[in-house]
């Protein structure tokens, strides 16, 4: 394995067998390109594993969506993500469906999650990437969904940070949700964060 702490290459690093899969060599190279520009490198793991839920965290900037995205396209990684339906409205929305995006109504979501967890136990590669924060503002509690998609699918969660003071995508740890609340299991994965810095404008070196 190669050491994923040096700068990408776009043929240094691949996912493993098991884990779901883009398929798509062209956009890996874009990937690996708006990254390589960016000055962005990857660290760490994620699971070998056909099913698993992924936490990006934390959100503080616009520009974070699309650091997720180039990672999203150079690790060739096919996961699904929620999204407001106001974003797949127009010219962009194919954009957004046709890079995994699931449009969401915030007025009659009550059911998203049980859709979800279906949709893991009917596919044999499912893998679901959110922002638990859901907004680019300061929050003080992370929504719950996540978790309950991971507890009620019985498929592991990955934590991926974008640290913006390091420009690191680290990939991993990846834990279980094994406590009996959401908010128990939310303080632990919380704390898997604690070091990693958002973007901030005002500390740009």
């Amino acid at each position: 394995m190669n050491d994923m702490t040096q700068p990408l290459a776009s043929t240094a690093w691949h996912l493993g067998p098991a884990i779901p899969q883009s398929r798509r060599p062209w956009l890996r190279a874009i990937g690996w390109w708006l990254l390589q520009r960016a000055g962005w490198r990857f660290e760490g793991q994620m699971p070998d594993i056909p099913k698993f839920v992924v936490i990006v965290a934390p959100h503080t900037s616009n520009w974070d969506f699309p650091v997720g995205l180039a990672a999203k396209w150079a690790l060739g990684f096919d996961a699904h993500w929620w999204g407001k339906d106001t974003l797949f409205r127009g010219p962009l929305g194919w954009f957004m469906r046709a890079n995994g995006g699931i449009p969401v109504d915030r007025h009659h979501k009550s059911n998203v999650v049980d859709r979800t967890i279906d949709a893991f136990r009917t596919n044999e590669r499912f893998a679901l990437a959110l922002s638990p924060e859901g907004t680019r503002k300061k929050v003080e509690a992370w929504r719950t969904g996540f978790w309950h998609v991971a507890k009620g699918a019985n498929v592991p969660i990955c934590c991926v940070a974008l640290d913006w003071g390091r420009k690191v995508v680290r990939l991993g740890p990846t834990v279980r949700a094994d406590e009996d609340t959401a908010d128990a299991g939310i303080a632990r994965l919380r704390g898997l964060f604690a070091d990693i810095r958002g973007y901030d404008p005002t500390q740009r070196a």
